[in-house]
């Protein structure tokens, strides 16, 4: 877990980059009420929009809940916590270009297995279990083609006649 000074780092990174300011802007157009959450976070309690139809999701340091902040904030979810203020690190690092690097690491991951997850570079970083997905096998397809490609054909294939 990053030091308090971590925390500050990242929570002056994301509010001069921007992302900050987006997901408060985005905590207002959906009625969402923004609270203090731990280590620098803030949470928007009751955002009701369809898209994405995630229970949370994080912008900047900003972390959107369809539920409340206690709910968030429970001990039985500090997993789900730790895993959304990971993401917070993540915007403090890539500022308004993780969007496309997200949304290009979804396309990576449900093109070899289905899932926007699982194959997700940040969602691994910031922890897939912890975030709800699975850790999906490749598609079978996918799977054969690797599986040959990590044990090519052994030349001369076995059983023919040795050259020479």
């Amino acid at each position: 877990m990053p030091s308090r000074r971590g925390h500050l780092v990242r929570t002056v990174l994301t509010a001069l980059n921007g992302t900050t300011g987006a997901g408060l802007l985005i905590a207002a157009v959906s009625g969402a009420k923004v609270r203090r959450g731990r280590n620098g976070v803030l949470i928007a309690e009751g955002y009701r929009r369809k898209i994405p139809p995630a229970t949370c999701f994080t912008i900047g340091s900003v972390i959107l809940t369809r539920n409340t902040a206690d709910w968030l904030l429970a001990d039985d979810h500090a997993d789900l916590l730790a895993h959304e203020s990971r993401h917070a690190g993540q915007y403090a690092l890539f500022g308004p270009m993780f969007w496309p690097a997200y949304w290009l690491a979804c396309g990576y991951s449900y093109v070899l297995t289905g899932s926007y997850g699982s194959r997700n570079a940040f969602e691994r970083d910031a922890g897939l279990a912890s975030g709800g997905y699975d850790d999906r096998p490749l598609r079978p397809l996918l799977a054969r083609f690797t599986r040959s490609a990590a044990n090519p054909p052994r030349y001369p294939p076995p059983g023919s006649p040795s050259p020479g």
